[in-house]
């Protein structure tokens, strides 16, 4: 199974932003060496059944997902931003998932 992940920041329509990357889901469930899908993961951790090493088998479920800033360990500027998900299996494209949110700086946030 791999996933085609992308990440675009909003200006005058989507632009691509930071990541461009392929993925062999299978193998980083195996040694979790993509730090962006680990943070990506976090936000569905307590809302998805998608957490363990192949084969996967049955349905796959995502729900009552909440988006916590505080899981963002990044920084990030304010704007809209769209993650694009493609989906593989077997080289054989199997769906497609687009996530979009708006990200607001806390600027009088003190670290």
């Amino acid at each position: 199974m791999t996933c085609h992940i992308q990440m675009f920041k909003r200006a005058s329509g989507y632009k691509p932003w930071l990541v461009d990357i392929n993925l062999d889901v299978c193998q980083y469930f195996r040694r979790r060496n993509v730090p962006f899908f680990s943070i990506f993961l976090s936000f569905f951790k307590e809302s998805t059944n998608f957490n363990h090493t192949c084969p996967y088998v049955g349905t796959l479920v995502v729900e009552d997902v909440y988006l916590n800033p505080e899981l963002l360990r990044l920084p990030m500027p304010t704007g809209d931003y769209l993650i694009s998900l493609h989906w593989y299996h077997f080289k054989k494209h199997q769906t497609d998932i687009n996530v979009s949110f708006t990200y607001v700086e806390d600027l009088l946030k003190s670290w």
